[in-house]
C-alpha cells in the first residue's frame, strides 16, 4: 500500500498549505483529496509535487506492505 502521509510534513516544513497547491501550482482539489484517502495518484501528481516542494519522492510517499494482499502461496519477498 502506498502511503501519503509524508507530504503533509513536507508541506508544512516548506509552508505550503493545501489551498496553496491548488491556487497557486493548479493542484486540484481532487488529487489533494486522493492524496489524503491513500488512492491512487499519477506519477505525473507525484513528479509535480516534489518539483513543486523541492524534495524526494521519499518526502511524499512511502510503501507499506499489506499482507493481505500477498499472494498466499508466496512469501513476503515473492519466493515459493
Amino acid at each position: 500500500m502506498i502511503l501519503y502521509d509524508r507530504l503533509w510534513g513536507t508541506l508544512k516544513e516548506r509552508g505550503i498549505s493545501q489551498y496553496r497547491l491548488i491556487k497557486e501550482y493548479g493542484v486540484s482539489a481532487g488529487q489533494i483529496g486522493r492524496l489524503k484517502k491513500n488512492s491512487y495518484v499519477s506519477t505525473h501528481t507525484i513528479d509535480m509535487l516534489c518539483t513543486i516542494l523541492d524534495c524526494r519522492v521519499e518526502d511524499v510517499m512511502e510503501f507499506c506492505p499489506d499482507p493481505e494482499q500477498a499472494p498466499p502461496d508466496k512469501d513476503r519477498h515473492g519466493f515459493r
